[in-house]
């Protein structure tokens, strides 16, 4: 028998993580989380790789792979004292949005979760929930007034559906994780209510669920269940995470431990061979035939005065995207990802400055040069003239 789970519950001096500016994948800008470890378990979780791992004991590494006795999933931190940190912090930051929630099972115990998003409402922040468990619905009620306040989404942790003929060997993979059928109905509901939702399909295992049939199934049930994009990427495997992930393998799926070990030499990251671009270039196909983006959208808060700036910036970091996957030249790509940054980074409303500065006005910002002005002037327009049709 599994070893019963034991709660530690401690008080941080910090909760909350924040970068410069919003990232380009979930479009977070912040990020707080109310427990270390999880009960769900899943096989693959980056976060037993070393600079991750909630239980660092100097000099020692991650076990050998044991479900029965696997710290990350059965000795869970509980930050106590989260959503009186989270209240301090954001008090003190300008609005964006925060990536937020954890729905293991220990948020049946202690609600921190919601106590976190009880704040965000106050405080008038957006936030990202990206969730495995189908108990995110226990705080609807909450994230529609956050929606109406400042905007909030939903996204699900899905992999695999049960159309897959690997199914039952990634359900092991997910151990503790609810049925990824549960997980599409709760995307349905979230949708009902209004919430925009969709499918994060990560990691995608190679051998088991990377494959086009799934990445159309995936695409197909997350249209069919109201969602309205799909964000897939593949495994990445480091340090004590990968000793970890094989002896996985060596368990659960032994005819895949060569084809892992030859892909995942020491000292990689991701997958050695033609990585993402093509991979990339499958999603949105899949993503494309189901009618759904193989992006996800960015979060506006209704009557921000940067929201053209943000909106430039998306559309830039979603072309600087299309140029990674179709493997155009490391310039190209930069020149898009600088540019989006200064958007991004300008204080000033985009369209004020425009009209103010002109052409000249946007070369004058860091990156962006005569051709690169031409590009984000076009993208100006071409929102006005969207807002003006609406």
């Amino acid at each position: 028998m599994p070893p019963r789970t034991r709660f530690l519950p401690y008080q941080p001096k910090t909760i909350l993580n924040k970068g410069p500016r919003a990232d380009h994948w979930f479009w977070t800008r912040y990020s707080a989380y109310p427990y270390l470890g999880c009960q769900h378990g899943c096989e693959f979780c980056y976060c037993r790789e070393q600079k991750f791992f909630p239980h660092k004991t100097p000099g020692a590494a991650l076990p050998a792979y044991d479900a029965a006795a696997d710290p990350f999933s059965h000795l869970i931190k509980v930050k106590e004292n989260a959503p009186q940190l989270l209240r301090k912090a954001l008090a003190r930051l300008p609005l964006d949005v925060l990536f937020t929630g954890d729905y293991q099972p220990a948020e049946r115990k202690f609600g921190l979760s919601r106590q976190m998003l009880e704040v965000c409402l106050d405080l008038g922040f957006p936030v990202f929930i990206l969730s495995r468990s189908p108990l995110v619905l226990r705080d609807l009620d909450l994230i529609q007034a956050i929606h109406r306040r400042a905007r909030a989404m939903v996204a699900f942790s899905i992999i695999t559906t049960p159309d897959s003929p690997d199914y039952a060997r990634v359900c092991r993979m997910e151990r503790l994780a609810p049925p990824a059928a549960k997980r599409f109905a709760a995307m349905q509901q979230v949708a009902a209510a209004g919430i925009p939702t969709g499918t994060v399909a990560m990691p995608l295992l190679p051998g088991l669920c990377d494959d086009d049939a799934n990445l159309q199934s995936l695409a197909r049930w997350t249209a069919g269940h109201g969602g309205g994009f799909m964000l897939g990427s593949g495994l990445t495997l480091s340090d004590q995470q990968r000793q970890y992930f094989f002896g996985v393998l060596g368990q659960l799926c032994p005819d895949l431990l060569a084809h892992y070990q030859k892909i995942y030499p020491p000292g990689s990251y991701g997958p050695a061979g033609p990585g993402w671009p093509p991979f990339g270039r499958r999603i949105r196909t899949a993503c494309q035939a189901a009618g759904i983006r193989h992006r996800i959208p960015r979060q506006v808060v209704p009557g921000e005065k940067r929201s053209l700036n943000k909106r430039v910036a998306e559309a830039l970091a979603d072309a600087l995207y299309t140029l990674e996957i179709e493997d155009a030249p490391q310039h190209r790509i930069w020149a898009y990802r600088k540019a989006a940054w200064a958007v991004d980074d300008l204080e000033q409303e985009l369209g004020l400055f425009y009209k103010t500065m002109g052409r000249k006005g946007l070369e004058s910002l860091p990156g962006i040069g005569p051709g690169m002005a031409e590009v984000v002037a076009g993208m100006i327009k071409t929102i006005n003239q969207q807002d003006s049709a609406n």
